[in-house]
Order: structure tokens, then C-alpha cells, then sequence
């Protein structure tokens, strides 16, 4: 997943409806205090397509958002060198997740959405992933040790996935097998704040979990939620609504398989 400790890539609108660049904020330091457990924002309105996707795979959605590993990362209890094996196995999703997003803006229909997705693949590859090695060193993990360690099954499994998904299909596939990932970063982190359990004082994870639930990622989540209705108004019909519920349904499993990885490779 897209992490970025210092800075955060947030949508645009054009004025149409549609989205056409990305720009970089600072994350809101009013969602860095340490008061008492905020109320659960649900980004997802029920009515959109990704609400009505989520309600059918709920117990897929629920699996992934609340995986052991989120639980342990919210009390501060996971051990170091799980999220050390997250972080190592995250830049090689980060090469896979740009090369998917280069993929929609080659199968996008229309400019808007072409701008949209390659400007985050430029992010990923421009910016992104330096600020991810600079966040991994921070952990004892240099580049040069990620370079060198090799991705992952699960990593392979999820990665793969998505990209055979815009391979096969179009860019509506392409991009329900995508928006679990952005999207449920972003519930995870609504939930870890409204967690009556939640530890923040002195949680090694905080910056990370901060992050997520800054405005300026929440944006960028609101922003694919609303770009997947128009794709999805524009080319899921009736017939296309069982297929696509599958690929989202397999794309939450695989993410929850990326949690696990973490906990058991790490270990």
C-alpha cells in the first residue's frame, strides 16, 4: 500500500465530476492528538457501488480490516520484525501497484480518468517509493535489503492478481480488484482511532496509523470511491455485477493474506 510518513498524494477535482491530477499536501496535524477515541467515519456511502460490493463480501471486507495484525498494530503489541516483513514486502507490492496503475490509464476510457490513474503511478514512482525507503530506514531496513529480498507468495498472489484482472478484463475490473486496498487503508485507520482499546501514547505504529486517517489520505480514498461509481455507472451492467462482486471478494482474501504473511514470515 501507498505509504508516505511525511507527505500524501491527495486528489484534485476538475470541476466535471472526474479527476485529473494529484498534488502533495502535509497530513493534518489536527488528526495527530493524542485525546480521547474519536467517532468511526465510514467513507463508504451504502448506496455506491463499492458500498453495495462491500455489503456482499462483508465477511472478505471484515476479515481484511480486522486482521490480527491491524489489531495488534492498534495496541502497539505487534512484534518489530512483523511490520519490518510488512515493510519489506510493501515496496515490492509498491513496484506491482504502479505498474497496475500504468495499466488503467492504458485501459482508460476517457482523459479524465487517464490523467487520474497515471498521475498516481507517476506519484508511486516518483515519489512514493523514496519516502518509503526513507520510512524503512527509519526502521533499520535499508533499500539495498529490499532490493535484494524477494517477494513474497502472497505478495506474488495478491500482485499478480490485480494485474491479471486488467490484463483479462477492462478497466472496471482493473480497478475493483485496486480500490480494496486504498480504500480499506482508510477504514482501518477510522477504525483504529475509534477503537475504544486503541493505544496511541507511545505506539511504535502511530506514525503509520496517523497517516491513514489524515484528511489528506481519506481524500485520496473518497476520491477512488467516486471514480469507481462512474466507471461502474458507465460499464457494470446487471450482467457484469457477479463477476465483479468475485474479483472484489478475492482481491479483500488476498489483502488479509498480505496481513498474515506479516505475522507469520515475521516471526
Amino acid at each position: 500500500m501507498l505509504l508516505c510518513p511525511r507527505q500524501l498524494f491527495c486528489a484534485e477535482s476538475s470541476g466535471r465530476g472526474s479527476l485529473t491530477f494529484m498534488v502533495v499536501r502535509e497530513p493534518d496535524e489536527s488528526m495527530m492528538t493524542s485525546g480521547p477515541a474519536l467517532d468511526f467515519i465510514d467513507i463508504v456511502p451504502a448506496d455506491s457501488f463499492l458500498g453495495r460490493l462491500r455489503a456482499k463480501a462483508q465477511a472478505a471486507w471484515e476479515a481484511y480490516v480486522a486482521h490480527d495484525f491491524v489489531r495488534q498494530l492498534a495496541l502497539g503489541a505487534l512484534p518489530k520484525t512483523c511490520f519490518q516483513h510488512y515493510l519489506t514486502q510493501d515496496y515490492q507490492f509498491l513496484r506491482q501497484y504502479a505498474r497496475a496503475y500504468a495499466l488503467a490509464a492504458y485501459k482508460a476510457p476517457d482523459l479524465a480518468s487517464m490523467t487520474h490513474f497515471s498521475a498516481v503511478a507517476q506519484a508511486i514512482l516518483g515519489t512514493e517509493m523514496g519516502l518509503h525507503v526513507t520510512f524503512c530506514r527509519s526502521w533499520g531496513i535499508s533499500e539495498t535489503e529490499m532490493l535484494r529480498t524477494p517477494e513474497a507468495m502472497a505478495t506474488i498472489a495478491y500482485t499478480r492478481y490485480v494485474l491479471d484482472q486488467g490484463q483479462q478484463g477492462d478497466v472496471l475490473d482493473l480497478q475493483v480488484a485496486l480500490v480494496p486496498c486504498m480504500v480499506g487503508y482508510a477504514e482501518i485507520a477510522n477504525r483504529i482511532k475509534a477503537g475504544s482499546d486503541t493505544a496511541l501514547e507511545g505506539n511504535p505504529y502511530r506514525e503509520w496509523i496517523e497517516m491513514y486517517a489524515s484528511n489528506a489520505f481519506q481524500d485520496l480514498a473518497r476520491a477512488e470511491i467516486t471514480l469507481l461509481d462512474r466507471l461502474a455507472h458507465e460499464r457494470g451492467g446487471s450482467l457484469r455485477r457477479a463477476a465483479l462482486l468475485e474479483v472484489f471478494r478475492q482481491a479483500c482474501h488476498l489483502e488479509a493474506t498480505f496481513w498474515e504473511q506479516g505475522l507469520v514470515l515475521g516471526q
